[in-house]
């Protein structure tokens, strides 16, 4: 197997409602926000070559179907579909990809499956050969949102993902599509069933973990620091505990989609107990798993 990181749309929020009840002067420490007091993030994904077979893209991005409006309201960056430009760079396109796997269905996580917005044109599914994989609590929390979190939805996506015959639903540890190399584990405290993909290699030591947005990036390894957006801080702080712990003792190295300048990194722990990270990598092209 062989790993990519591949670069989507990029965008800005705000510091405060991404950093939680942490106040700023300990946070523009880590991440200097601008004149609107936004925080630049990444939209990353990790394509997996080679995967029981398969090329397999771990999550999207917010990709560009916003319309200019809601583009601008959430903080998208560019207009164009970056996700594809950046799999061309890889040597890929949307077509070479025969399973997208995505953490949950929040627009900034799923919006890329779909193609760029054009006046006058409905949403389209982009990735025409690939089985959409979807946590089935991920999927039913997307059914039936909660008014808090209704706005971090797209309505279209999911009768478009029914309707492509190509969806599956995963429930617990394991999928059909990707074999015995993926191992499935989940957390609620950001959004119910958040599905949380670890890679294995070959080998069968070590491995990559998709830490989509139970660790969005390194700020948010120490144990403390969770986002606004986080259903149930609380919790959200314990499965992380159990979480970094578990890579620690295994060797299984964190891979970051929000965060700008790492893609990868190892779990590190100090003398007070303290979670950091290590050996860190801004990016990734092809690398032996």
């Amino acid at each position: 197997m062989k790993l990519w990181s591949i670069l989507g749309n990029s965008q800005r929020l705000d510091g405060g409602a991404m950093f939680g009840n942490a106040p700023r002067a300990m946070w523009e420490k880590w991440i200097a926000p601008d004149a609107d007091n936004r925080i630049p993030l990444a939209c990353r994904a990790l394509l997996v070559e080679g995967l029981n077979g398969r090329n397999v893209l771990f999550e999207t991005g917010i990709g560009a179907f916003f319309e200019p409006k809601l583009r601008e309201r959430y903080g998208v960056v560019e207009a164009r579909h970056v996700l594809l430009d950046s799999l061309t760079d890889a040597g890929f396109s949307d077509d070479d990809i025969d399973a997208v796997v995505l953490s949950h269905l929040h627009f900034d996580h799923a919006g890329g499956l779909l193609a760029a917005w054009e006046e006058g044109q409905p949403p389209r599914l982009l990735f025409p050969n690939a089985t959409y994989l979807v946590g089935e609590e991920c999927w039913q929390r997307a059914q039936n949102p909660h008014p808090r979190d209704r706005a971090s939805f797209i309505p279209e996506l999911q009768p478009l993902l029914e309707a492509s015959g190509r969806l599956e639903r995963v429930q617990g540890a394991r999928s059909p599509t990707l074999g015995m190399q993926v191992r499935f584990t989940y957390s609620n405290g950001h959004t119910p069933g958040l599905m949380l993909s670890e890679i294995t290699p070959d080998t069968g030591e070590g491995g990559v973990v998709f830490c989509a947005d139970l660790i969005p990036g390194r700020p948010w390894v120490h144990l403390p620091v969770t986002m606004g957006y986080d259903r149930y801080p609380e919790l959200l702080i314990d499965e992380k505990t159990s979480f970094l712990e578990d890579k620690l003792a295994r060797g299984v190295r964190l891979f970051f989609t929000h965060d700008t300048g790492c893609a990868l990194a190892r779990v590190a722990r100090d003398a007070k107990g303290r979670f950091s990270t290590t050996d860190e990598r801004a990016a990734l092209s092809g690398e032996a798993a």
